[in-house]
């Protein structure tokens, strides 16, 4: 019998829960747990949080759960799932702003996004600290800059600045 690998394993999970690019029922299921967990702050790092953002289309609070990366002392946020996740759309449609990030406590932030040719660095860091997101961006966490910079342009990043 050959063991499963564990990359196999990885993408045939990301297929199920995020067919397309977009959450599936369970892994929005899934990350509303997820989210709560973060926000609590139960048994998880500090670099886990979650974002809350309005709804640009329900005008309701959206919370979902994210990992924070840093670079040189400043935060950042990464959407692994790329330009056509959800609270990116909502994040800039509200500019930036009235966006909340949680652990134990929240945070009012202005979330200000990163020109492509300044993401690379920041999405090494975000793999290194985001398994979970391994699958969904399509270079090693080893790789050079110049691999990162490749997909950059398909991968939103935010930094991440207190509001007031």
């Amino acid at each position: 019998m050959v063991p499963v690998q564990v990359p196999a394993l990885l993408a045939r999970l990301k297929r199920h829960l995020y067919p397309d690019g977009r959450p599936s029922a369970l892994a929005r299921a899934a990350n509303a747990v997820i989210a709560r967990q973060h926000a609590l702050g139960i048994l998880t790092p500090r670099s886990s949080v979650t974002l809350v953002v309005t709804g640009r289309r329900s005008g309701r609070p959206v919370a979902l759960p994210l990992v924070v990366a840093s670079v040189d002392g400043a935060q950042f946020v990464v959407s692994m799932l790329g330009e056509q996740a959800g609270w990116v759309h909502n994040v800039r449609a509200a500019g930036g702003r009235a966006v909340l990030l949680q652990h134990r406590r929240r945070v009012p932030v202005h979330l200000v996004e990163v020109p492509p040719g300044q993401r690379a660095p920041v999405l090494r860091a975000y793999l290194a600290v985001a398994p979970g997101a391994r699958p969904h961006i399509p270079v090693d966490r080893h790789a050079p800059l110049a691999e990162l910079e490749r997909v950059a342009a398909d991968h939103p990043v935010f930094q991440v600045h207190r509001a007031g």
